[in-house]
């Protein structure tokens, strides 16, 4: 989006606030699907932005679903339940009875808790629910999936589960992954652990869904350029691995950063020992970028004002609203004339940034949340929202 549309947008929207583009949106997944192919199917994981699900372009075909409230995004939103993906560590006897009656295409078991939970709810109803066994790190495990003795052990006894199907294997093991090797290490152990698992049981995997963890740039001029690089350097191990069993991959950063910008207002500029300090309306509670540590990096920011900008270059310091010294969004950030009034616009905040900010911290408001398409125009998704009534105690 460019600098005049920003400029025409912002009055509508107000500070802070967010707004998505769904263009942007859309061409993201359009570029990852031309690197990939038609063979690779393409799976959103709404943890990184459920705002975005009601936009949500054709390229995708599946849903990542982690928790009961993103499975209320989805029945809000009208989502195609037969897309969904039921994951997350943290599945209970309620949540398993909801996604179920909801119909959801394929279920995930981090456990063997989880499998017995989702085959009983299967049983009851008289369906067999497709299931994905998720595997944890190679490198040494974490809380996430089950280690392969415990996954094997499972598919070995899989005539024992009525109401369920084991039709794959669900990898994921990390996010901000730059470079292509790890990657492709993942993929060189998923199709031999496939051809193990073939050998050893005479069990066929119909479907992986594998999460890359591809990186994305915040912090570099080149941002487009290096993550296109970066696609066209892991697709033909992913093309390979696709040709071993039905293939999905699920992204959410990668898929959603490009298209986000993050509106605040600056409310005071002070001098302290030479350091110039701009504070602005919003912070640390409701921006955040992957690596970024107390604005030691600086990210893409727009400078809007009306006026025709004076004198020179200075470097500022960019502070939130939060009582705290950790609230800085940027060091050393160059601006010219920054003055009380005038508006940054923080790119690249389409992943993550809205969900993750400590956002009732000092019953701070929280940010108008926009989508925008040439289309369609401009849609406010969310009011400004009041801390205030989240942490004041009922009596």
């Amino acid at each position: 989006m460019n600098l005049n549309k920003l400029r025409e947008l912002l009055p509508q929207v107000g500070t802070p606030s967010y707004i998505f583009d769904l263009d942007e949106f859309a061409k993201r997944a359009a570029l990852v699907k031309k690197y990939f192919g038609e063979s690779i199917g393409l799976c959103f994981s709404i943890k990184a932005n459920p705002f975005l699900l009601g936009r949500l372009p054709e390229t995708f075909d599946k849903i990542e679903v982690c928790s009961p409230g993103e499975l209320t995004v989805c029945e809000r939103t009208g989502a195609d339940m037969s897309t969904v993906i039921f994951s997350g560590v943290n599945k209970g006897y309620a949540d398993v009875e909801r996604a179920a009656d909801d119909n959801v295409g394929t279920f995930t078991a981090e456990s063997p808790l989880h499998l017995e939970l989702i085959n009983d709810a299967g049983v009851r109803r008289g369906k067999v629910f497709p299931l994905l066994l998720r595997v944890t790190d190679i490198k040494g495990g974490s809380q996430f999936g089950m280690n392969e003795e415990c996954t094997l052990d499972l598919i070995k006894r899989r005539d024992e589960y009525k109401g369920v199907k084991i039709v794959g294997l669900h990898y994921f093991t990390g996010t901000a992954k730059r470079k292509a090797k790890p990657i492709e290490r993942e993929c060189d152990y998923l199709m031999d652990l496939v051809a193990r698992i073939k050998d050893e049981l005479g069990f066929t995997v119909e479907r992986i869904e594998y999460g890359t963890g591809l990186a994305v740039d915040y912090f570099s001029d080149n941002a487009d350029q290096e993550e296109e690089e970066r696609l066209a350097s892991i697709s033909g191990k992913l093309r390979e691995l696709a040709k071993v069993a039905e293939l999905t991959v699920e992204m959410g950063r990668f898929f959603a950063a490009p298209c986000g910008y993050y509106f605040t207002k600056v409310v005071d500029t002070k001098t302290n020992f030479d350091i110039n300090y701009a504070i602005v309306d919003g912070g640390m509670n409701q921006i955040k970028y992957n690596g970024q540590l107390q604005g030691m990096q600086i990210p893409e920011i727009l400078h809007l004002t009306d006026r025709e900008a004076q004198g020179e270059e200075k470097p500022w310091t960019l502070c939130g609203s939060i009582c705290t010294t950790a609230d800085i969004l940027a060091r050393n950030a160059m601006f010219t004339d920054l003055q009380v009034g005038d508006i940054l616009v923080f790119c690249r905040t389409g992943a993550y940034s809205c969900m993750e900010g400590i956002s009732t911290f000092l019953s701070r408001e929280m940010p108008v949340i926009a989508e925008y398409s040439e289309k369609e125009g401009l849609r406010i998704l969310r009011k400004m929202l009041y801390s205030d009534e989240l942490n004041t105690p009922h009596r």
